[in-house]
């Protein structure tokens, strides 16, 4: 698959740095050091992901207002793993072999950053990991290793709180066959996936500690892809027909997915079951605006993007974070989540 790339470079084109690479926050000895310039290089796990690229659009304008405030000359290189953990690999190599000051890491395989890590720690680069968290054991292996992300199980509960809220304002508008109980289908992100598990959980948990019967119709893993998730739903469509009441998907991708299968099946939006979705995306927003998705839950990108880019600043020129990002336990930053409805859909968009 052809490696995606993108450079972001203002000012001088070519980097010359006066500071040693891999110097972090960890150490007090080398903070507020004369820094002209840096290189930065990001591996994504997959940049067809739409919280990813969109991530990453942020994360190239927080880089840009930091270029011109500190005065400092950042290249960026972002590369695409392409759901490959021995490309992403390779290009950790290649990040190390062309003298950059941090790496950060969408990882393909959570459970398998060690090849990454030993390479980082032995060409003294800290390494950022972002939005797929890797094991704790492993982020403890080095000093000079973070994550920046969210907490899991707080999007799953929020993700089926959306559900419990609409049901505690108009439960026979959910229970569409009126049987006392709702009837769901579950969208997974991908097998054995720390988020997807916890999303798939704590959302239908939320539901039924709330005090509400439900009955599973169908699952399936989807991938975080909107075709998978739009080509299973036909299929439930067809197996269940008008008794889905409630579709709970990993993220809104997926959501989006079984939108366009309920398009096709000719139902009109104001028949849908509840969809909700997780990422608050700025293609779930508009689905939330046009009233065919009926809740996400924002997992700030933005927040992460700028985070990440602090982050990369203060580990090579000895900065001080801003005060308002916490770097919790000397090696996380979480950003929280926000649901997003059409009550507060307005407010949400004001604030990106």
């Amino acid at each position: 698959m052809k490696q995606f790339k993108r450079m972001l470079c203002v000012g001088l084109c070519i980097c010359i740095s006066f500071t040693l690479c891999g110097c972090g926050l960890n150490n007090g000895t080398k903070k507020n050091r004369i820094t002209k310039s840096m290189k930065i290089g990001i591996t994504v796990y997959d940049h067809y992901d739409t919280f990813i690229l969109e991530l990453m659009d942020s994360f190239d304008a927080y880089v840009k207002d930091l270029e011109t405030k500190s005065g400092i000359t950042i290249s960026v290189d972002v590369e695409n793993a392409a759901s490959s953990q021995s490309l992403q690999n390779s290009q950790v190599d290649d990040f190390i072999n062309n003298g950059c000051d941090v790496i950060c890491v969408n990882l393909v395989d959570r459970t398998d950053p060690t090849m990454i890590i030993d390479k980082a720690k032995s060409a003294n680069i800290p390494v950022i990991f972002f939005n797929r968290e890797l094991v704790e054991e492993d982020l403890e292996r080095w000093d000079q290793l973070y994550y920046v992300g969210a907490v899991a199980l707080e999007s799953g509960i929020m993700e089926g709180q959306l559900v419990v809220d609409a049901c505690n304002n108009d439960f026979n508008a959910i229970d569409k066959n009126g049987d006392g109980i709702l009837q769901y289908v579950m969208l997974e992100g991908e097998a054995g996936h720390q988020d997807a598990i916890v999303r798939t959980e704590y959302s239908v948990n939320t539901v039924t500690e709330a005090g509400y019967d439900v009955e599973k119709l169908g699952y399936a893993i989807a991938n975080w892809n909107r075709a998978q998730a739009q080509t299973k739903t036909v299929q439930w469509i067809e197996q269940f027909g008008d008794d889905i009441e409630v579709v709970f998907s990993n993220n809104d991708d997926m959501a989006l997915g079984a939108i366009d299968a309920f398009k096709a099946s000719g139902m009109k939006i104001m028949d849908f079951p509840m969809i909700v979705g997780i990422d608050g995306t700025s293609v779930g927003i508009d689905a939330v605006k046009e009233g065919s998705l009926k809740g996400t839950v924002l997992n700030d990108q933005d927040g992460q993007a700028r985070a990440i880019a602090e982050l990369c600043v203060s580990l090579i020129t000895g900065d001080e974070l801003p005060s308002d990002i916490v770097l919790d336990e000397g090696r996380h930053i979480r950003l929280p989540h926000q649901m997003v409805t059409r009550f507060n859909l307005q407010d949400i968009i004001d604030s990106k």
